[in-house]
């Protein structure tokens, strides 16, 4: 990350061309972090004091072991009911998995794959890395997908950090294999970049679109609140996408969203989406190679 670019697409942006000329792309992402957080059993200074649910600081020092079973709650209930809408309504996601969460929980991860989602790594550990040493994010990637390759047989080649640091994208260059990452929010279609000499596609990411507002109480205090916000994006988005096709991304984290109380937020966005022709809802890694094939690097 060097230069920025506060131009982008401008006023005149690609045609997306989505499948079957879909106004829209839906990319629903699932941040699988449970057992990857900050914690003292880690050896971490302290425990977790961002989307922990609660509200409850971090402590230096000191375990917190409401924190920790909140982290627990998304990767032991969570999960399991949202993996089981997900299958009942037909629709694939993209997992975004710590590798450390992955290994807490394999029998999750395996179930998430066996249904045929997309495994995104989300990182060895959900940390911030702009505080972390180069060489130990150089390890980090290397564990990462080492770690989700050894839990699910599978080698992920999409990334998200969350939190990256100014080395990020050009570590996972250096390293390899990795053909996109999200760790962007910047626009409403993916875009190339050259990284190292070499073209990365970036596929934007949402940090608005996103369940992370249920955290204490900062922003949706209801599941009608999150069905709200994500329908009136999704309208605006899809009637745009008559002329300009865009991307939306949904995302979700399994101990916010997956609460009984949350889920029927998400449950009726999905219901108003089903009753629009003329979207795509897919995997982040379907638009990579649809982007690939549309729009290769000029």
């Amino acid at each position: 990350m060097s230069t920025r670019d506060f131009r982008g697409y401008g006023e005149h942006p690609p045609q997306a061309n989505w499948p079957n000329g879909a106004r829209i792309a839906l990319n629903i992402n699932l941040n699988f972090e449970g057992g990857g957080e900050r914690s003292l059993l880690e050896g971490d200074g302290q425990s977790e004091g961002v989307l922990n649910d609660i509200g409850q600081p971090a402590l230096e020092g000191l375990r917190s072991p409401l924190v920790e079973s909140v982290f627990e709650y998304g990767s032991r209930i969570g999960g399991w009911r949202l993996l089981r809408l997900f299958r009942e309504r037909g629709i694939k996601i993209s997992l975004l998995a710590v590798a450390k969460a992955a290994e807490a929980n394999p029998e999750l991860t395996r179930a998430f794959i066996a249904d045929g989602h997309e495994l995104v790594s989300h990182g060895y550990r959900w940390l911030d890395y702009q505080l972390m040493p180069e060489a130990q994010e150089r390890e980090h990637i290397r564990l990462a997908i080492e770690t989700l390759e050894r839990v699910t047989g599978l080698r992920p080649t999409g990334w998200m950090t969350g939190r990256p640091s100014a080395n990020t994208r050009r570590l996972l260059v250096e390293h390899g294999g990795i053909v996109y990452d999200r760790d962007a929010l910047n626009d409403e279609l993916p875009y190339w970049l050259q990284v190292g000499g070499h073209p990365h596609l970036v596929i934007p990411y949402s940090f608005e679109t996103n369940d992370n507002r249920f955290n204490e109480n900062s922003g949706f205090s209801t599941g009608n609140d999150f069905a709200r916000y994500m329908i009136d994006c999704f309208d605006v988005m899809y009637a745009e996408g008559a002329t300009a096709p865009k991307l939306m991304s949904l995302a979700l984290h399994d101990r916010l969203i997956g609460r009984p109380g949350r889920i029927t937020g998400l449950m009726r966005f999905l219901d108003h989406v089903a009753t629009h022709d003329g979207v795509w809802i897919c995997t982040s890694a379907e638009i990579a190679a649809h982007w690939r094939q549309e729009h290769p690097m000029p």
